[in-house]
């Protein structure tokens, strides 16, 4: 499995040979290097750090830093361990599928047509009600009606005289962690470090997004 961080910058349409258009979700990915490598025998699990979005160093703890220093890598705000992950060798010298400290993972460990799932936090919503945050009709508006936008019943009185969990409800829209599932890369710019990929990703604009290949 290959994986990246990258950032939202928005979307945009893309035309192919034969006319098609094609929405797309542009991403700058990496580069990302190496920050930690977590081993079975040592740590528990298999995994690979990976560092993303330079900041100053003012932002940081000295045992950030320091940590970041370990890999000889820029002062960055997000780490983010991915396990299952199969990264090339930085250089003939190293063995088939070895992993350095301080390598860095680009656009160029995917493929064009490949399918991916990519995780991003959701754009929040704030407080909505159910017709907007559960998709609920509305009730009726003439006679003098009052249950315009109301959720309606939610359940008996007498028993069992409380509300069971997980009902939909008036309540906090967004703002979680969600993974799209099946997604294809319509292309890739090495050059600017960019993967477009296509349909939306979960996310606002400018926000960290993690993409991983599919399957």
């Amino acid at each position: 499995m290959s994986a990246i961080l990258g950032k939202k910058l928005g979307m945009t349409q893309i035309f192919r040979e034969d006319g098609e258009v094609v929405p797309v979700t542009v991403i700058e990915a990496g580069p990302c290097p190496v920050t930690a490598i977590r081993r079975e025998d040592r740590d528990g699990y298999s995994a690979i750090q990976l560092a993303f979005d330079e900041v100053k160093e003012s932002k940081l703890s000295k045992a950030e830093l320091g940590h970041l220093a370990k890999a000889d890598a820029a002062p960055s705000r997000v780490l983010v361990e991915f396990r299952d992950v199969e990264l090339p060798a930085p250089s003939a010298e190293g063995e088939a599928g070895e992993v350095k400290l301080g390598q860095k993972v680009t656009v160029d460990a995917f493929e064009e047509g490949q399918k991916v799932k990519v995780a991003g936090i959701t754009i929040g919503k704030g407080f909505q009600g159910t017709v907007k945050r559960h998709n609920f009709g509305r009730g009726p508006v003439s006679h003098g009606s009052h249950n315009v936008r109301a959720p309606g019943s939610i359940g008996a009185s007498a028993w069992p005289a409380r509300v069971f969990k997980g009902m939909r409800l008036p309540g906090q829209m967004g703002g979680k962690r969600r993974s799209q599932l099946g997604l294809t890369i319509a292309g890739i710019d090495a050059d600017k470090n960019l993967l477009l990929i296509k349909g939306s990703v979960p996310g606002a604009k400018n926000s960290i997004v993690e993409i991983r290949t599919d399957g």
